[in-house]
């Protein structure tokens, strides 16, 4: 009977990196298709330079309308004299304010456009509504 006796001093003189580089690969794929998903449609182009062109300091208010109806300023639940206080003192500081809205699509009509008439009473003239494309929904 030949037994092959093996020394448990001998050295490990090879690493198997196939399965580290299936991983890597399928870990690439993934980050891939996802970053589609991710990144928003753009559309490129290259803006002309004026030397007098002016900047103007633009605030960005994110508001949010629940299904009951509640009003969130930045994540802060706000009514209406909250938001155009808020208004009013990024006006003082020289700011021109745009609004997006998002509402929960069980919110009222009604709370939206109520939502829309506070703002353009307290001077906010640009203002977009947050939607979420039917492709992404279906994901």
């Amino acid at each position: 009977m030949a037994t092959q006796i093996q020394d448990e001093d001998d050295a490990i003189t090879g690493i198997n990196v196939t399965p580290l580089v299936d991983i890597t690969l399928v870990l690439l794929i993934i980050f891939m298709v996802t970053a589609t998903y991710i990144v928003k449609q753009t559309i490129e182009v290259e803006l002309p330079r004026a030397a007098h062109g002016g900047e103007t300091v633009n605030k960005t208010f994110a508001l949010v309308v629940t299904r009951e109806g509640k009003s969130f300023l930045n994540g802060v639940e706000t009514d209406d004299a909250g938001l155009i206080a808020a208004v009013q003192t990024a006006h003082n500081r020289g700011e021109e304010v745009q609004a997006i809205v998002g509402a929960d699509k069980n919110a009222t009509h009604g709370t939206v456009t109520h939502l829309l008439d506070v703002l353009k009473g307290a001077g906010v003239v640009r203002f977009a509504i947050q939607i979420e494309s039917e492709q992404a929904a279906a994901h």
